[in-house]
């Protein structure tokens, strides 16, 4: 049975999980749920940490459509409560939300993505050229991310069936399995870092403060 991915649609942070098995992995202990609101680690974000009852959830993986989470001590079958570290999962869906929407702005210059990694401390997006790129420094991405943030975009999600898209606004959408603020304008302060290209990869490093 495939993990019903709840954060797919919903925000909600803490509900009851029904536990179906747990067992032994090495020094840890793998459990299965049949709907989470732990989003794992993937698509370029980290997994969500927190609790299932009173244990701690280490981490989160996806293994052959099955969702798995790793306590670090063993728990019974049985209905728990369930909460996601707020502050690690808010971090990581600004993160991801603001590379979308530099993602975005690469594309209007005419640089396709090619790859986003959304953890913190290293966050980049890399383009390569399509036909006709435009030159783009830190200063037009910057001003355009800000424009974003300020206009308050609001989230769109699409979910047919395993396949998820999110957008802002009327920017074009991205297929994407990760977390999303509601709106740009709760991303707060973006800083593009650095920008550079090499053997034909633009990466475009940014921050959250």
């Amino acid at each position: 049975m495939m993990t019903t991915c709840l954060f797919f649609e919903s925000d909600t942070l803490t509900m009851d999980v029904d536990v179906l098995s747990c067992t032994s992995d090495g020094e840890e202990f793998a459990v299965i749920l049949p709907a989470t609101i732990f989003h794992p680690q993937g698509g370029g974000q980290p997994s969500d940490t927190g609790y299932i009852g009173d244990n701690n959830v280490l981490r989160v993986v996806l293994q052959q459509g099955q969702l798995i989470h790793y306590l670090a001590q063993p728990i019974a079958p049985g209905t728990y409560r369930a909460v996601v570290d707020s502050e690690r999962r808010l971090l990581n869906t600004r993160l991801h939300s603001a590379g979308h929407l530099i993602g975005n702005i690469g594309e209007s210059y005419g640089w396709l993505p090619v790859k986003a990694h959304h953890w913190p401390g290293e966050s980049k997006v890399s383009f390569k050229r399509s036909q006709n790129p435009q030159l783009i420094d830190i200063d037009a991405i910057q001003a355009t991310l800000e424009q974003f943030i300020q206009q308050d975009l609001p989230r769109h999600i699409s979910v047919q069936g395993d396949f998820r898209e999110v957008s802002f606004g009327e920017l074009p959408a991205y297929a994407c399995g990760g977390t999303h603020v509601s709106s740009s304008g709760a991303l707060g302060k973006v800083t593009v870092q650095s920008i550079s290209e090499k053997k034909g990869i633009l990466s475009v490093s940014y921050r959250i403060d």
